[in-house]
């Protein structure tokens, strides 16, 4: 596993375990993750990866170990502080069905009270980072395309400014041709915007598009840390090559040449 130093690691995971009627699905993991850098964690189904994301935003609790959020304990953080450094985008989504575009964006920023002032301009600066229409602000879910949709969920997410953003397959459900297009969109607002970013895929290549370290799970524990490269040149197990093979047929030329 790369070794990160604790004065820039934004999380830490210390042996961190979840268990369901007595099967390990995360089992022990530790993790360090840097601040401005993305992640992308990788995986066969069934390994522990969104698990793993919903322990480190605090959605289900561990049944061990520790997640700490700038040196302090996650568990012992009030919920404000949680919900305003860490932003979170699913596969589908999430957003309510019977509240606008408009009104699933500012959710997070009503609860927090802020001034029509301060959220009408972070209304504008997300939707032109973004690049979501305006005339889909005023539109129901159901009224969206699933590229609309994820750009809503996105700008949901972003809205408090958090520092770290985790997202679980956040590009899963759409069409190969939206994807593909959401994909440099998204890696440039990553750049731009320097955030953390933790992201959960099954496609090696999009997280070998997105991401400065791959993190590969295996049976609830993490196998392999670094780039696609040293999977390649130093796998650490058998089953690392083996992952890699099976995905070669969707890489890029620049990923199988390696």
């Amino acid at each position: 596993m790369t070794k990160i130093s604790d004065e820039i690691a934004v999380l830490r995971l210390s042996k961190i375990s979840k268990h369901y009627e007595g099967l390990r699905v995360v089992d022990e993991v530790d993790l360090l993750i840097e601040k401005g850098r993305t992640y992308a964690l990788i995986g066969p189904s069934g390994c522990g990866k969104s698990t793993l994301l919903r322990m480190i935003m605090g959605l289900i609790p561990s049944d061990a170990g520790v997640v700490y959020y700038n040196g302090r304990r996650l568990a012992e953080l009030d919920v404000r502080t949680v919900r305003a450094g860490f932003g979170y985008v699913i596969q589908s989504g999430g957003l309510f069905p019977h509240l606008t575009a408009r009104q699933n964006v500012v959710l997070p920023a009503a609860y927090r009270q802020w001034s029509s002032q301060k959220v009408s301009q972070r209304l504008g600066e997300l939707r032109e980072l973004t690049q979501l229409p305006k005339d889909c602000l005023d539109r129901y879910p159901a009224q969206l395309s699933g590229g609309q949709r994820q750009r809503v969920s996105l700008m949901r997410a972003l809205v408090l400014d958090p520092e770290v953003l985790l997202m679980d397959e956040p590009l899963g459900a759409l069409d190969p041709m939206i994807r593909s297009q959401l994909q440099v969109q998204l890696r440039q607002i990553f750049h731009s915007l320097n955030k953390t970013v933790l992201m959960v895929t099954h496609d090696l290549s999009e997280a070998a598009y997105f991401a400065d370290q791959l993190i590969l799970m295996r049976g609830g524990r993490v196998v392999q840390q670094g780039s696609l490269d040293s999977f390649v040149r130093e796998p650490a197990s058998p089953f690392v090559t083996a992952f890699i093979d099976a995905q070669k047929s969707h890489l890029g030329p620049a990923e199988k040449s390696q």
